[in-house]
């Protein structure tokens, strides 16, 4: 995949933290775009990220979410570079007190733009006819949102800063339709039976991957794997690799592929597996832009394909702890990983563990950045890249 260009002058491109937001089919749906809150011209800030098509481009078919403070941002040079037909806005509920603010949104409304009210509506203010759909920041509280309380509101709403799997659920309940947040990270304990099976299937085919194995071993342990086979002829027959001739057994589809791309894939593969509650696994798509920026930070800083080949793999086993419930050490130590790598892994040390430790922080700061000596464009074209290999992983797998 080609490197995505620069699309703003450096000294105006802000840092965006990008939060994806999915159905509750665990399908991405949306992007949330934030930018700092202390920008000094934040109409400046967001025409800078959306200086060309490249943003809409990379991000497409999701729509973008904007998480502003008032309307009054939204020039109509800024709304220009923005198609009402993939932009949102989650407008802060505290806008709601300027009647200036409310004209501004129903003319957003008029205009064909969609608006969420951010936060709770100030007291004494009474949520207008036309603005009904809601985003709310569902980080903490004990008690969680109250069932059904916006099932008469017209939405999608927004969940924000959901953090694990029971506020996930307690979120729907309430009436939200798109959830964003760490709960794939956290999710609800497996009663699977026959985990430590699947566990025990897994390592041993992520080992024989990790030691460039013979092809027909690996072929025999993907057999012994219905759905794991199941994901990989779905993956060769996609539209990515669009083959000639439909691809109809595992030797052809590993034949298809090439070792490289076979060991790259099975790593996502494992991670697409259908859960308990026959829901596809959010971590998939988490794994692969994990994976997918680990890489394409190796390449701007001129790593060579073992080192990008590296990359890739530790953003994308950053997440079998959670995939498979057993602690990093323990699949370090099944998977006989090279000092370096379980040190990335486990401890987040060395190279590539500062790098993974960049990437799986929602919002890295400038000094962050600076001390893992990656450059701000090269941060931006990084997220640019992965959520747009992980929105095309996500639809072929």
């Amino acid at each position: 995949m080609k490197r995505m260009p620069m699309d703003a002058p450096d000294s105006l491109l802000p840092l965006v933290e990008m939060q994806a937001a999915a159905n509750a089919g665990n399908q991405w749906v949306a992007l949330t775009l934030c930018i700092d809150a202390g920008a000094q011209d934040p109409t400046a800030a967001w025409q800078a990220v959306f200086a060309t098509s490249a943003l809409l481009t990379a991000l497409a078919p999701l729509d973008c979410v904007l998480l502003v403070s008032t309307p009054a941002i939204l020039t109509p040079a800024l709304l220009a570079l923005l198609p009402s037909n993939r932009v949102l806005f989650a407008i802060a509920a505290g806008a709601l007190l300027d009647p200036a603010a409310c004209r501004a949104m129903a003319a957003l409304q008029e205009a064909g733009y969609r608006i969420l009210i951010d936060g709770s509506t100030p007291a004494g203010v009474l949520l207008p006819p036309n603005l009904r759909a809601v985003s709310r920041d569902c980080t903490g509280g004990a008690s969680g949102p109250v069932p059904g309380a916006l099932l008469a509101l017209y939405g999608p709403h927004l969940a924000r800063g959901v953090n694990h799997a029971a506020r996930r659920d307690a979120c729907e309940q309430a009436g939200f339709g798109w959830f964003s947040g760490a709960y794939p990270l956290h999710p609800a304990p497996s009663d699977d039976a026959d985990g430590g099976c699947a566990r025990k299937s897994l390592l041993s085919l992520l080992g024989l991957l990790a030691e460039d194995a013979d092809t027909r071993d690996i072929e025999i342990l993907i057999r012994q794997d219905p759905a794991l086979s199941y994901h990989l002829l779905k993956l060769v027959n996609s539209a990515a690799f669009a083959p000639g001739t439909p691809i109809t057994n595992l030797h052809q589809a590993i034949g298809r592929l090439g070792r490289r791309q076979l060991q790259r894939w099975m790593q996502l593969l494992l991670y697409a597996r259908q859960r308990d509650d026959g829901l596809p696994n959010p971590l998939l798509p988490v794994a692969a832009t994990r994976a997918a920026q680990m890489e394409s930070l190796c390449r701007q800083r001129g790593g060579d394909r073992d080192a990008q080949n590296a990359a890739f793999t530790i953003g994308v086993f950053s997440l079998l702890d959670v995939l498979l419930g057993i602690s990093m050490g323990e699949i370090a130590a099944a998977l006989k990983l090279a000092p370096g790598n379980a040190c990335a892994l486990i401890e987040r040390r060395g190279e590539l563990g500062q790098l993974l430790a960049l990437v799986e922080t929602p919002a890295p700061t400038l000094a962050g950045l600076q001390a893992a000596g990656v450059a701000p464009p090269h941060w931006w074209q990084s997220q640019l890249h992965a959520y747009r290999w992980a929105i095309q992983v996500s639809r072929n797998l």
